[in-house]
C-alpha cells in the first residue's frame, strides 16, 4: 500500500488531530503535518499533494474576518478543496468554516448559550445511514458557543437539545463535525488549562468535565476508530486517496 499524506489546518496547538494521528498512522498515511493557521502561509499549501486535509477546531468566529484577516483565505481554501472532491474532515470551527464555505450562516447560538461538556447525540436518519452510525448512544466531547445552519442540500446527520445540526456531509469525501471526536481524553488537562477563562465565564465544573474525560475515554476511542473506518474504507472503495 502506498503511502498517504494528511494536512491539519491547526487554529491552537493543543486543538490538534488528537487521536486521529495515530489512527490515520495505522490506516498507511505516512506523512501528517500541521500548518498553523495566522502563522503559516495558507497560500504555500499544494491541495493537490494532499490526500486528506483536516480543518481543526479553535475559539475564534469564523464570521471574524475583520479581527482575522486570515480566515477569508482560509474559506476559500477549503472551498477549493470541497471543488475537488477529494477528502475533508471539518471539526467544530472547521465544520463551520465548511458551512461558510458552502453558502450557509454560522452564528453565536441563542441568549449566549454554550454547548459545552460530555454527552451524547441523537442520529438522524441520515446520520444512521452514514459513518456516524457508531455514535450512536455514544457521548461525544461538545466544545462551542457558535453553530452552523444547514448548507444547501446538506441533511443533518445528528443533534443535541442545544444544537439542532451537529454533523454534514457535503458529498461521500467531506464530512463536518460540530462536535470533538479527535479529542484525547488524556491530555484534558490542557484544554482545561487553554480555555479556563471560557470555563468560567461558562459556569462548568472543571472537576465534573476532569471526571467525564476519564471515564468516557475508551469509549471514545473505540467510537472514533469505528466512524473513521467506516468513512475511510468508503472512500478506499471510492478510490478518493485515503486508505
Amino acid at each position: 500500500m502506498s503511502s498517504r499524506s494528511v494536512l491539519a489546518l491547526r487554529h491552537l496547538a493543543f486543538e490538534d488531530l488528537g487521536l486521529l494521528e495515530p489512527l490515520l498512522r495505522r490506516r498507511g498515511c505516512s506523512r501528517i503535518d500541521h500548518h498553523d493557521v495566522g502563522v503559516d502561509d495558507l497560500a504555500r499549501i499544494d491541495l493537490d499533494a494532499i490526500d486528506l486535509l483536516v480543518v481543526l477546531g479553535g475559539p475564534i468566529g469564523v464570521y471574524d474576518d475583520a479581527l482575522y484577516p486570515h480566515l477569508a483565505a482560509e474559506v476559500e481554501l477549503i472551498r477549493r478543496r470541497l471543488a475537488s472532491g477529494r477528502p475533508l474532515l471539518g471539526i467544530c470551527l472547521g465544520a463551520q468554516l465548511m458551512a461558510r464555505a458552502l453558502g450557509a450562516g454560522v452564528a453565536p447560538m441563542p441568549h449566549g448559550r454554550k454547548e459545552i461538556g460530555f454527552g451524547p447525540m441523537t442520529l438522524t436518519e441520515a446520520g444512521r445511514a452514514s459513518p456516524l452510525a457508531a455514535l450512536q448512544g455514544q457521548s461525544v466531547l461538545h466544545w462551542h458557543g457558535d453553530q452552523f445552519a444547514l448548507p444547501p442540500g446538506c441533511a443533518s446527520l445528528a443533534e443535541t437539545a442545544l444544537c439542532p445540526h451537529q454533523a454534514f456531509m457535503a458529498g461521500p469525501a467531506a464530512m463536518a463535525w460540530q462536535f470533538h471526536l479527535e479529542a484525547d481524553p488524556r491530555r484534558i488537562e490542557q484544554w482545561l488549562i487553554g480555555h479556563t477563562v471560557e470555563l468560567a465565564q461558562a459556569g462548568v465544573d472543571i472537576a465534573a468535565l476532569r471526571r467525564d474525560a476519564a471515564r468516557q475515554g475508551p469509549g471514545l476511542a473505540a467510537a472514533l476508530e469505528r466512524v473513521m473506518g467506516a468513512w475511510l474504507d468508503e472512500l478506499q472503495g471510492r478510490d478518493s486517496g485515503v486508505a
